[in-house]
């Protein structure tokens, strides 16, 4: 998920934005991956002090929170339930300028889901349309320079590949100093059923 940081230094990543209480953005969490990468996200990646644990983001920025009303949710249950769950591989790492991330493998189911996304909501393209087609991507680091990146990276290698099951879209929302789980959309098929699970 973004971080706050201030408008003159933004990043082609979802970290490296400047972000307003009840910005909300939908994501994959991915547990699998979290124990994997914590502890270079803990010092290098900067959304992990704002808790966000492992994820790829699927889009944001999303509506502001006051507005994801009950035909907004209605609308999300409906657009997600109708992708299967699927399952990713993160055998490599990937660089935008200033930030290591890991590939997901296959990309398209996750392509999809921002599609779908934008196409229900097309005034919310990723990134306010700034970055165009930015890769799916789950970032390690943000920080720290080439260096670091090359020892993380190199660290990683051996700890990979990594699979993980994604069977939900999760709609969190920053409060001011904290991306927060708020709403759960599972993916259809028999993995997917069910209602969304609203968090605190």
């Amino acid at each position: 998920m973004p971080t706050p940081r201030p408008a003159a230094d933004p990043e082609p990543a979802d970290e490296g934005w400047p972000t307003a209480p009840g910005t909300t953005a939908l994501s994959v969490s991915l547990p699998e991956a979290d124990p994997v990468v914590r502890r270079w996200r803990a010092r290098y990646d900067t959304a992990a002090a704002h808790g966000g644990t492992a994820h790829v983001t699927v889009l944001y920025p999303f509506l502001h929170r006051d507005r994801v009303d009950a035909p907004v949710r209605a609308a999300l249950r409906r657009l997600f339930a109708a992708h299967e769950a699927f399952t990713v591989t993160f055998a490599r790492a990937g660089r935008f300028p200033g930030v290591l991330y890991l590939v997901p493998e296959p990309d398209d189911p996750l392509r999809a889901l921002t599609k779908a996304v934008v196409e229900e909501w097309p005034g919310h393209p990723p990134y306010g349309g700034i970055f165009g087609d930015l890769d799916p991507h789950l970032t390690v680091a943000n920080s720290g320079g080439e260096a670091v990146h090359a020892s993380i990276e190199a660290d990683l290698a051996p700890r990979l590949p990594v699979t993980a099951r994604v069977r939900a879209v999760d709609l969190v929302a920053y409060d001011g100093r904290r991306w927060r789980e708020w709403l759960r959309f599972p993916l259809g098929g028999r993995e997917g059923g069910g209602d969304v699970a609203e968090g605190p």
